[in-house]
């Protein structure tokens, strides 16, 4: 008799919601905290990350992070990167129409080791969870590119 397959547990994280259009959020494993707010031109004062800046920020730092996994996996010699993340709202209904990325690589990388990391980035996994109508143009930028 085969034994039943049970499937793989995600992360739990908690969401309560304060006055003034905020939220307290608690990563489970963790027990990290972190806050939102409405953003400003929709009610909110600006003083924290909206949800959707939240999204914004963590394509950037899914990105970054998936690409040292794959250097660190394939011995690509990958020293800090840094990205910039410009989020695009529509006008009503309001959803992210555009998300802006400029990625600063690192001094001394192989042509192949740019073009893998770069394959890597754009298949993070937030990158393949947002829907195909955000539109998403990048630039990866080296500072030892011919000008």
């Amino acid at each position: 008799m085969s034994q039943p397959t049970s499937a793989p547990t995600g992360v739990v994280m908690t969401v309560a919601s304060a006055p003034g259009f905020h939220c307290k959020l608690q990563h489970g494993p963790s027990g990290t905290h972190i806050t939102t707010e409405a953003p400003k031109d929709n009610g909110g004062t600006g003083g924290s990350f909206s949800p959707t800046d939240l999204m914004s920020a963590a394509l950037a730092s899914c990105m970054l992070t998936t690409m040292a996994l794959a250097a660190s996996r394939e011995g690509i010699p990958l020293g800090e990167t840094r990205a910039r993340v410009e989020k695009r709202m529509t006008p009503p209904p309001r959803r992210i129409g555009e998300l802006v990325l400029e990625i600063d690589m690192p001094a001394g990388l192989s042509a192949a080791h740019r073009a893998r990391l770069e394959e890597v980035a754009h298949g993070c996994p937030v990158s393949r969870s947002l829907h195909p109508d955000v539109k998403v143009p990048m630039s990866f930028r080296y500072p030892d590119a011919a000008q």
